[in-house]
């Protein structure tokens, strides 16, 4: 079964349109023409700063809730290393469980930015292969 598909009759000719122009006033074009550079200006710049300041609105916010998880993470195993080991972190070794905290949030890091690094590496040979 074939469905056929009625094309409406053109309306206007291109003798019509230049009728039409034509008829308005050079104030009205010059009108026509400022609302229409306003309405490209705020598509092209101000919607996409709209959706940018978004982006960055839950970037920062990730972030600052990403960072706080790690500080308390850092500061609770902070203080079971020095409650749950006893009198192995006493004296002159009491500066090693602030030792440890530091170095397995610096190995997390460095995991981090590898990891992070190796992505944006992949990325980037994607792209050239396209």
């Amino acid at each position: 079964m074939i469905a056929c598909i009625e094309v409406p009759p053109a309306t206007d000719s291109s003798a019509d349109q230049g009728d039409r122009v034509a008829d308005k006033s050079p104030q009205q074009t010059i009108q026509e023409l400022k609302d229409l550079v306003v309405a490209y200006f705020k598509q092209e710049t101000l919607d996409p700063l709209k959706g940018l300041g978004r982006y960055l609105l839950f970037g920062v916010l990730g972030a600052l809730l990403l960072g706080s998880g790690v500080f308390f993470l850092a500061m609770g195993g902070l203080r079971a290393l020095q409650t749950e080991t006893g009198s192995t972190f006493t004296g002159n070794w009491s500066w090693a469980p602030y030792g440890i905290v530091v170095v397995v949030l610096l190995v997390a890091a460095g995991i981090t930015w590898k990891a992070r690094s190796r992505r944006s590496a992949n990325a980037g040979d994607r792209s050239d292969n396209r």
